[in-house]
């Protein structure tokens, strides 16, 4: 357990009523809940608490020295440019682009690789701080509207705008209470799909992103363009399942719209879809009907997960992992459901993380083979292997194409990377990935440091992977400050990713960088997923716990230099393994974790709760000095998905348990919340709140752990 260097005055932590008198009876066992009143974010009770806590914070933070200079390099190396993958519509291209310090990042489109890029959409000019972000877009086939997604402080909750791209002037459609859902155009341009949620009771009053109630009863509607949402069609709901959420998809022939139906997290969905052509007179004559449409159960089962690939009119093709952990190719023949045969079957070791038709009849595939890409070529038909696309160890964070073309962009990030676009013609007997657009970072460089994986043994013996990113010939002395991040949940993989952050931290504070791939995730297939979920959810802790271990005893660091890092799921990950070993790190920052497991299920999204399980250390027999790390949790007041009282309500347990409880106690290691303002879940943050909470988390870490700057 990492102690102060230089101990801090002792922290008058603020008080914050405990109400004894709020209980739950979880199947015959009676759990006190004294923190209750922080599940209301409006009481002036709450608000209070959450002053004095930034109050508190703001002190702490005013001590830790390495704050400004970390702002200083961490500004000046994020200020570069930054590219996203172009795509094409309608004969024009787009792409995304930040010229270093912009608060959002810019879209752009031009008529051809070769004439100037214009500004279409400037998100950082819709506000003053940029909070407005664009969370997502999509044009119209004759690449004559863009539609639009914005969101507000960082919430999930997204309003729809549409834009003329040939003079740029914005349309009156606007479309309200947009949540988790794509904008998927008809062919004809007259609309497109999305999915929404009724209004919240407050209607128009309601701050987005505040509320705390969980979202019910989504619907999948079709706008018209120039009219009123008022005036959209109701495609589908399932009131009897109100936990039901719908995405869909418009086939690239333009003929079917194909209907996802998903309840939770986990990687399953039924699939329905509707000819569109059997809509006598179109869609046109649904508005004003209470008639949905006509969508025909194909899977009507949550047994696997299924993502159309492609169609040759009845004839579609899709990504699966029924029968198939690590998912394969399959297809299926609307006339003849019952007939599925395998097109790509599951690989014994590799992943198939996803498959676009490109080139006439071609498939673009993308395997991870421990947690590095593959991008393969293969025939649409067969399945056979027709190229391999070399790229280095690293992410694809981009491909774009369409079946009609043969050009195909490619967008390629690592470590040591901050980002490599290549395009592709595969109309070419040996396709080449030839470089479109690289990114440099003055001052920056690749070769002052070295990246490893290594594969280390759990509790159980499951090989676990992890990457080690440091400064090259470092000696194994036990001496380096060291950052541990993980996830482990929800399917998701942690893949080689450039990180400005990581790389000031390395080569100014000579830290030791580890991303650890731990089980939960979805780095090999749905087995390893499940095997870190509910029930078996220990081995996520187990499997970071060991990657700790392995670190002290490999002598990379020691447990005063261990800091460890998560956010969301993973920032359940930090809280269950201080709660469980405090003795094993110096540090823990848990950015807007899920940390009321018992109550989780009754607010938006998100077995071990670690507000329950909070203990003091040194009432232990082995050691009876031990406290926990100093620890800092990330909010954000505007967290909808998930929303912040877990991490206050933690916050307020811990302080009272291993602080104001007793005393002078042993616990002299701060436990603090930083909390900001106008932000949400992590998507959309502009750039200067990004550097600021980097400068803020990293400054804590560095101070609480006596790390001094290398010049």
């Amino acid at each position: 357990m990492g102690s102060l260097s230089d101990p801090l005055p002792p922290l008058h932590y603020p008080p914050a009523r405990r109400d004894y008198s709020v209980v739950d009876d979880y199947h015959g066992v009676i759990v006190s809940d004294p923190y209750r009143w922080l599940e209301n974010p409006d009481s002036e009770e709450t608000k209070a608490f959450v002053e004095a806590q930034a109050a508190l914070t703001d002190s702490v933070l005013a001590e830790c020295g390495e704050r400004e200079r970390l702002r200083e390099q961490m500004t000046k190396l994020f200020d570069h440019p930054r590219y996203g993958t172009p795509f094409k519509r309608g004969g024009k291209y787009f792409y995304f682009h930040n010229s270093g310090l912009q608060a959002q990042s810019v879209l752009y489109v031009q008529s051809d690789l070769d004439s100037e890029a214009e500004v279409l959409l400037n998100p950082s000019a819709l506000s003053q701080d940029g909070t407005v972000a664009l969370s997502t877009v999509s044009i119209s086939r004759d690449g004559k509207y863009l539609a639009y997604g914005l969101s507000l402080s960082g919430s999930d909750w997204v309003t729809i705008k549409v834009m003329r791209i040939a003079d740029k002037m914005p349309e009156p459609d606007t479309i309200s209470w947009v949540k988790f859902s794509s904008i998927s155009w008809s062919h004809d341009g007259n609309g497109f799909f999305y999915g929404r949620y009724p209004a919240p009771k407050e209607g128009g009053d309601v701050d987005p992103g505040t509320e705390t109630d969980m979202n019910l009863n989504h619907q999948l509607c079709y706008h018209f363009l120039g009219t009123d949402q008022s005036e959209d069609v109701l495609c589908w709901k399932d009131p009897e399942n109100p936990k039901y959420f719908f995405d869909t998809i418009v086939t690239e022939d333009g003929k079917y719209v194909t209907l996802a139906i998903c309840e939770g997290c986990d990687p399953v969905n039924k699939l329905y879809y509707c000819d569109l052509s059997t809509v006598s007179g179109g869609l046109h004559v649904l508005k004003g009907s209470k008639d949905m449409l006509p969508f025909v159960k194909l899977v009507d089962n949550f047994e696997a997960r299924y993502y159309v690939v492609a169609n040759n009119d009845t004839e579609f093709t899709f990504l699966t992992n029924k029968e198939s952990p690590r998912y394969k190719l399959v297809r299926v023949d609307l006339n003849k459901p019952e007939i599925w045969s395998d097109v790509l079957p599951k690989d014994q070791n590799d992943v198939l993380e996803s498959a676009y038709a490109v080139n006439g009849n071609q498939l673009l595939v993308c395997y991870l083979s421990d947690v590095k890409y593959i991008l393969q070529i293969r025939d649409l038909k067969t399945g056979q292997l027709l190229h391999n696309l070399p790229i280095d160890i690293g992410t694809v964070t981009g491909i774009s194409g369409k079946r009609k073309d043969a050009e195909i962009f490619i967008g390629v990030t690592s470590f040591l990377s901050p980002g490599i676009i290549y395009k592709c013609n595969l109309s070419s007997t040996a396709p080449e990935m030839k470089l479109f657009r690289e990114v440099s970072i003055p001052g920056f460089n690749r070769d002052d440091f070295h990246v490893e994986q290594v594969f280390v043994s759990s509790k159980d013996g499951t090989k676990i992977p992890m990457f080690i990113v440091s400064r090259k010939d470092i000696i194994l002395d036990g001496s380096h400050p060291t950052l541990l991040y993980g996830y482990g949940g929800f399917n998701i993989s942690l893949t080689p990713t450039f990180t400005v952050w990581r790389i000031v931290l390395a080569r100014n504070l000579g830290f030791v960088l580890c991303i650890v791939n731990i089980r939960g995730g979805g780095e090999y297939g749905k087995e390893w997923h499940k095997s870190g979920s509910l029930s078996k959810k220990q081995n996520c802790f187990d499997d970071f716990i060991t990657a700790s271990e392995f670190l002290i005893s490999s002598g990379y660091t020691n447990s005063g230099r261990l800091c460890i890092e998560g956010r969301s799921n993973g920032g359940l990950l930090i809280a269950a393994c201080i709660n469980q070993r405090p003795d094993l790190f110096g540090c823990a920052i848990a950015h807007v974790g899920v940390m009321d497991m018992l109550r989780f299920h009754k607010f938006t999204i998100g077995l071990y709760s670690p507000l329950h399980n909070v203990k003091r250390p040194w009432e232990t027999p082995s050691d009876s000095s031990c406290q926990y790390p100093s620890t800092i949790l990330l909010i954000a007041d505007h967290d909808d998905r998930v929303v912040p009282l877990h991490s206050l309500k933690l916050l307020a347990t811990m302080q009272y348990i291993l602080c104001t409880s007793l005393e002078n106690g042993p616990q002299k290691n701060p436990i603090i919340a930083r909390i900001a303002r106008k932000a949400g879940h992590g998507a959309g943050r502009p750039t200067p709140k990004m550097i600021d909470e980097a400068v803020d988390r990293y400054g804590f870490a560095a101070e609480m752990m006596g790390v001094s700057w290398n010049d």
